[in-house]
């Protein structure tokens, strides 16, 4: 029995990746947002709130995980962030496989993970796909967000794999710093040139 092709998609802060992922999903490309599923298991009622809480207490409450309260706790500090990972990781590994379930029959998939590099998470996938831009477009829309201060968007950097390690390490490049349609265009070219190579691979009919 075939599987999907799963494309990992990731890339630094501000590089459009979200963008990205809504042009796959544009062209019928199924898209498992990692952050959004952690999001969703940490909010009201979410599925790690108790694990949480007995973790870290006084992190959650009725709206689910007081997010200011959790990041000053783990954010720099290796040991409770591993603590907190060990909580998240096979939640979110557990919601992946359930997607890769409900969507065997779709040629392609994407795994939206931000750290994929970082996580060690590219084993996991067939190809890597990398958003990117030259560093003064990242830079500017980085620090067009609400509460960024150059000293955030730096320390950010220094925890994420460098963007040129990343595009040395990608099977597919996909360039952010062009107009969204060249980027779309692009997107839509990477469809096609992966689901004519998947059409190569399959045996002719006897």
């Amino acid at each position: 029995m075939t599987r999907p092709l799963i494309l990992g998609l990731t890339g630094s802060i501000g590089m459009g990746k979200s963008a990205v992922a809504a042009m796959f999903e544009a062209h019928g490309v199924p898209v498992f947002d990692a952050d959004a599923q952690v999001r969703a298991m940490q909010g009201r009622g979410g599925s790690v709130l108790g694990a949480i809480e007995a973790a870290f207490p006084g992190t959650t409450g009725p709206e689910g995980v007081d997010r200011g309260k959790l990041g000053a706790l783990v954010f720099g500090n290796r040991e409770e962030l591993a603590r907190l990972e060990a909580i998240m990781h096979p939640a979110v590994a557990q919601r992946r496989a359930a997607f890769l379930a409900e969507n065997s029959a779709a040629p392609i998939i994407v795994f939206d993970i931000p750290l994929l590099f970082e996580k060690g998470g590219a084993g996991g996938v067939d190809n890597v796909v990398v958003v990117s831009a030259p560093h003064p477009v990242q830079r500017g829309r980085v620090l067009a967000r609400e509460g960024m201060t150059e000293e955030k968007f730096e320390q950010i950097l220094a925890l994420q794999t460098p963007d040129e390690e990343k595009r040395a390490r990608a099977d597919h490049v996909i360039d952010t710093g062009q107009s969204l349609a060249e980027t779309e265009a692009e997107v839509a070219a990477l469809i096609a040139q992966l689901k004519n190579g998947l059409e190569s691979e399959r045996p002719s009919p006897a």
